[in-house]
């Protein structure tokens, strides 16, 4: 498909001035997209933005999306990154992530046909992505993590499983699934004094740890067979949890 075409005919469609060959285009106030074609013309590589927009950091996106696409999808084809980046504006942000079609199925309604064409980057956090995720598991990571130009915290990857017998609370089926670090914070609290309860949570690098409360103390002890549990109180608990999932 003329991909060019197809862009020029976006709604409000103007050249991008931070950048050559690129475009941006508006189809309702504070809704912004800016995207250039990849190298080989095949793609259009495109930034969104909502009540966000920065023209300079959205250039500075497209400047690493073009220096990076092929080695960041070789990565991973659904769900990406690449480390290093910076931009105006965005400075606490140190990576880029891009998605492919499968996962954001962007233009699906208005035009399907661009869909398998189209990748999405925005600037994220190292420590939202563990590299390995499958469709699935991109598809969960897109749905939660903002992929505009605004400025905010990051949204560490972690999964977790439960089991409280205080609050009678517990995670649907025997697998771990994401969840935020602060619910996995409040989860560890609410275990205080629930006999028998269970914390199992996983960081991005893949290292598992199960946390469990019995007779009034605190064990921590990974899900290697040959660990032994360690004491530990619920203030190091959390701050033992919290470099977890944040490194």
């Amino acid at each position: 498909m003329d991909l060019k075409s197809v862009i020029a005919g976006f709604p409000n469609a103007v050249p991008f001035d931070r950048w050559s060959g690129a475009w941006h285009w508006y189809p309702a106030p504070g809704l912004d997209f800016v995207g250039v074609l990849s190298r080989d013309g095949e793609r259009l590589l495109q930034v969104n933005a909502t009540d966000s927009f920065d023209p300079d950091a959205a250039a500075a996106v497209l400047a690493f999306a073009i220096e990076h696409e092929e080695e960041m999808f070789a990565e991973n084809p659904y769900l990406t990154r690449a480390g290093g980046f910076r931009a105006p504006g965005l400075r606490r942000f140190d990576a880029l992530a891009g998605v492919g079609p499968r996962v954001h199925d962007f233009y699906a309604v208005e035009q399907p046909e661009l869909t398998p064409h189209t990748r999405i980057f925005f600037p994220a956090y190292d420590s939202e992505f563990s590299g390995r995720e499958n469709l699935v598991e991109a598809r969960a990571r897109y749905d939660v993590l903002p992929v505009g130009l605004e400025d905010r915290p990051p949204l560490p990857w972690v999964k977790m499983h439960h089991i409280n017998t205080r609050t009678q609370s517990r995670s649907t089926g025997p697998d771990r699934g994401f969840t935020d670090p602060d619910v996995l914070a409040m989860e560890l609290r609410e275990m205080d004094g629930g006999e028998g309860s269970l914390v199992e949570f996983e960081n991005r690098h893949g290292k598992v740890w199960r946390v469990r409360w019995s007779d009034g103390w605190w064990y921590a002890d990974s899900t290697d067979p040959t660990a032994a549990p360690t004491d530990i109180t619920l203030d190091d608990l959390l701050a033992f949890a919290y470099d977890r999932v944040h490194n």
